[in-house]
């Protein structure tokens, strides 16, 4: 399929007509409404609501709202409905409403993108098993890998608050700092400021108290994905996270892309969950499932890209960090919503869940700085000669996202970016 909007035809895009993905906008002198990515432009959905009847009618109503979340609480069907009304009306073959549909389309670079989801709760797993060896091997030489990792989807729960949409600026943090050769933590700014490439799931259609999602249901509740960021502060989450975990090294800010990818536009990307080793234990019978374990992974190329601002005053490119793949979880995304809701509680509508750090096996696919510089012990040299250990001020970091498969239109996620900002005096 084509669609008649000249720019979702460009090999580059990331959102020709077989993506579709929704964000929210708010153009010159307007409100914030909810939209539709199509090439270059964003369509005011809410301003069409005369061309769709039936369950389309319900979702694009639902997109006159300031964000997403009336929409994703329909559930599957309506945003299907409205994907596939979408997808009628903006194909070439359609001529009969074009002068109405090209009234609400907006130049995306023409109008400002904000928050897509009223984030009420966030949880961040630590999916992703190289990752979780090459940061564990810094700290644990012996024993990279903890007993429970290979029997249980890790995660910790963040703050809300904290996430932000592309483009924020991120402020370094003070925290406690406690090197190995000091007598006392003390109070100053993070020093070893990193970033993690990850997904970030939005939770549409909400679970229910005391009846955990099983893994063949679960991406009944899964809405859309999108790119995340989880900046850390490493030197900060050193000192602090024995015994419970992350905390203040993590709580200052996360970054989302403002698009969101639908569950169903990522179908035709799903694959196999990466094998475990022959010597590895089967997942406990509540994080199995046949069909997942067949189609529960899905292709995506993630890219991060660092710019810092001597390089962005030379007119230099940005420098690609690394390349993964989310096909290369350890954990899939039901295995995560199934864990989560195990002992009783239940997710709500807008309730976001990062993957963890995306990384792979080779040294190109490293998901953070700190795999990257062996936590500090070598060096990066950028572009012009400068050299990071971890991000300096005025650094930009952004991440990308895209989905290839043969026989099938490419799309992406639009870009994750933030500029890390000098810390408060």
């Amino acid at each position: 399929m084509q669609s008649w909007v000249p720019s979702a035809q460009a090999p580059e895009t990331d959102f020709p007509i077989q993506n579709l993905p929704f964000a929210v906008f708010r153009p010159a002198g307007g409100e914030a409404r909810c939209g539709v990515g199509i090439g270059d432009r964003i369509l005011d959905v809410g301003a069409c609501a005369e061309l769709f009847d039936g369950p389309a009618a319900q979702a694009v109503l639902a997109c006159r709202a300031s964000r997403l979340n009336a929409l994703m609480a329909l559930g599957p069907a309506a945003a299907s409905a409205l994907r596939a009304g979408l997808s009628q009306r903006l194909s070439a073959a359609h001529t009969a409403d074009r002068d109405r549909l090209g009234a609400a389309l907006y130049a995306i670079n023409r109008v400002e993108l904000v928050m897509p989801v009223q984030v009420g709760g966030f949880t961040d797993f630590f999916a992703s098993i190289h990752h979780a060896t090459n940061a564990g091997r810094l700290f644990r030489p012996d024993m990279p890998l903890l007993p429970n990792y290979k029997h249980v989807p890790v995660a910790y729960n963040g703050r809300a608050n904290s996430v932000r949409v592309s483009g924020a600026p991120v402020q370094r943090p003070h925290g406690q700092l406690k090197g190995p050769q000091d007598a006392a933590p003390r109070f100053a700014p993070a020093q070893r400021l990193d970033y993690e490439v990850e997904l970030g799931i939005y939770v549409g259609a909400p679970s229910t108290q005391a009846r955990p999602i099983a893994v063949g249901d679960a991406w009944d509740h899964v809405f859309g994905v999108t790119l995340l960021n989880d900046w850390s502060a490493r030197d900060i989450q050193a000192w602090e996270y024995q015994p419970l975990g992350p905390f203040l090294a993590k709580s200052f800010a996360t970054t989302v892309s403002p698009w969101v990818v639908t569950a169903e536009a990522l179908a035709p990307f799903r694959t196999a969950v990466a094998p475990r080793a022959e010597d590895d234990p089967a997942p406990l019978p509540y994080l199995h499932d046949a069909v997942d374990q067949r189609h529960g992974g899905v292709r995506i190329a993630l890219d991060a890209h660092l710019r810092s601002a001597r390089m962005a005053a030379q007119g230099l490119p940005a420098l690609r960090l690394s390349r993964s793949n989310a096909d290369l979880l350890y954990w899939s995304i039901a295995q995560m919503l199934a864990h989560h809701t195990s002992n009783g509680s239940w997710l709500d509508t807008g309730d976001l869940l990062g993957s963890g750090t995306v990384s792979g096996a080779d040294l190109d696919a490293l998901g953070s700085l700190l795999e990257i510089t062996a936590g500090g012990a070598r060096a990066l040299t950028l572009p012009g000669g400068e050299q990071r250990l971890f991000l300096a001020d005025g650094d930009e970091l952004t991440l990308t996202g895209r989905c290839e498969a043969r026989g099938h239109v490419a799309i992406g996620f639009g870009a994750c970016r933030g500029t890390l900002l000098p810390a408060a005096v």
